[in-house]
């Protein structure tokens, strides 16, 4: 698995930031090469994405929600296999920092090539370098979910 960690300061308040986030199906505003994300479930997402020629689709999960502070998911259906978490930190009453950190198993020679090359930390770069420009833009959330989800008991597993 690759790791790629990437962070942002957004000129918006904690709980915008948020809030936007929880906006699954608008990534494809901000991220590049996903097509469309669905949201199935307060835990579940249906990925499609476009990247280097290659269509995939894949499911994710969300382990861990908490709100204002994180959000943890995993791949679970799909030739797309992937875990991550991103965090939210208050740095003043108008700036939030945005903390990503990705694991990634890239499949096929093309995507391991682009791996090596550091195409997969660019873009997650880059990602997080629109989602700030889109939020800021906006200057407010476009809508927001607050729910909690918790993580699965130690002993059972995931």
């Amino acid at each position: 698995m690759s790791s790629v960690k990437e962070t942002v300061d957004v000129a918006a308040p904690l709980r915008i930031a948020y809030n936007q986030w929880t906006q699954f199906e608008e990534f494809p505003l901000f991220m590049e090469g996903v097509d469309e994300v669905r949201q199935l479930d307060d835990r579940h997402n249906h990925w499609t994405t476009s990247i280097g020629g290659v269509r995939r689709e894949f499911d994710t999960e969300i382990v861990d929600q908490l709100p204002d502070d994180r959000i943890t998911w995993r791949s679970v259906a799909g030739d797309t296999r992937q875990r991550g978490s991103v965090r939210f930190e208050r740095i003043d009453e108008t700036h939030t920092r945005v903390e990503l950190t990705m694991d990634v198993e890239p499949t096929g020679i093309a995507e391991k090539g682009a791996d090596a090359l550091g195409v997969i930390d660019r873009r997650v770069k880059g990602d997080l370098s629109r989602f700030k420009d889109y939020l800021e833009s906006r200057g407010h959330e476009s809508g927001g979910w607050r729910g909690r989800i918790r993580p699965a008991d130690p002993g059972s597993p995931l």
